[in-house]
């Protein structure tokens, strides 16, 4: 006699269906982490909190060097995980989870309590300007990973925009107490905030080779490098970071400038070539 099948389960339609993605053979998601640059990323995220935490405090001089210190770390477990060989899909999204607080949250409550607090509702909108920003920073470069060119950044990076208002409290930590002194604070929130989600480019720095030889010259710059830092750190830090963002402004409006020259130094050779008089100069008498 033949064998009689077993019956089919009557609840199996109301089981989930299941994607072809997730019945692929052998597919199995790796369970835990790479250590080192993990580490890194939590030192990261702890310096936020920190900086949040004395901010609170109202300890500004202690709060802001935290996002300085998130910021050396930041580059470290990027640059560890590379050289190590143990980068991972989970460590870029921790290192952005942790961008998010470091140099979105962290500065943003940090000039609040710094400047903004005394423009009420206006001043902690403004800070949330720039943890909005942040975010869309953050989460516009994790998508154009790798379809961009790599010596630029689009956009102001999150850690160079959180250094304005950070090397700023650091170099004055008094903070403003009146609507009038917390007016020029909003400048110094909202031009980084909308410079992040802008289209403009900022040099990375990521062509610069560490393992190459060089001039021993080089090593002396980076002597007088730390020794300013030792001498004058307040002063220095406001300058590199006012610096950078002002150099990238500068070589945006040059390029606009000489994109501007040159389509119409082409219009002119255009109209010469064709025997047309040229329209735009102006030496045209009218009789």
């Amino acid at each position: 006699m033949p064998e009689e099948k077993p019956p089919r389960p009557r609840l199996r339609m109301l089981r989930p269906l299941r994607r072809s993605s997730d019945r692929r053979a052998g597919r199995r998601f790796r369970r835990g982490v790479y250590l080192l640059p993990s580490m890194f990323t939590m030192g990261n995220l702890f310096c936020g909190y920190a900086c949040i935490v004395y901010a609170m405090r109202g300890e500004f001089a202690i709060a802001a060097p935290f996002i300085g210190f998130a910021m050396v770390l930041d580059m470290l477990d990027g640059r560890i995980a590379r050289m190590t060989g143990s980068t991972s899909d989970f460590g870029i999204e921790l290192d952005s989870l942790a961008d998010v607080v470091s140099f979105g949250m962290a500065p943003a409550i940090l000039s609040f309590a710094w400047g903004l607090q005394p423009l009420g509702r206006l001043g902690w909108a403004v800070g949330f300007l720039f943890v909005a920003a942040a975010a869309l920073r953050l989460a516009r470069f994790n998508v154009q990973v790798g379809s961009v060119d790599k010596r630029y950044f689009v956009g102001m990076p999150s850690p160079a925009a959180a250094a304005v208002p950070a090397a700023t409290v650091f170099a004055y930590p008094y903070g403003f107490t009146t609507n009038t002194e917390a007016l020029p604070v909003i400048a110094m929130v909202i031009v980084p905030a909308l410079l992040m989600v802008s289209t403009v480019r900022f040099r990375s720095f990521k062509q610069f080779d560490l393992q190459s030889r060089r001039n021993y010259s080089v090593l002396l710059l980076v002597a007088v490098g730390i020794a300013l830092i030792a001498a004058q750190p307040e002063y220095l830090l406001v300058v590199l970071a006012y610096g950078y963002l002002g150099f990238a402004l500068f070589e945006f409006a040059w390029s606009r400038l000489r994109r501007r020259h040159g389509s119409q130094e082409e219009h002119h050779d255009d109209a010469a070539a064709e025997g047309k008089p040229d329209t735009d100069t102006k030496d045209t008498k009218v009789i």
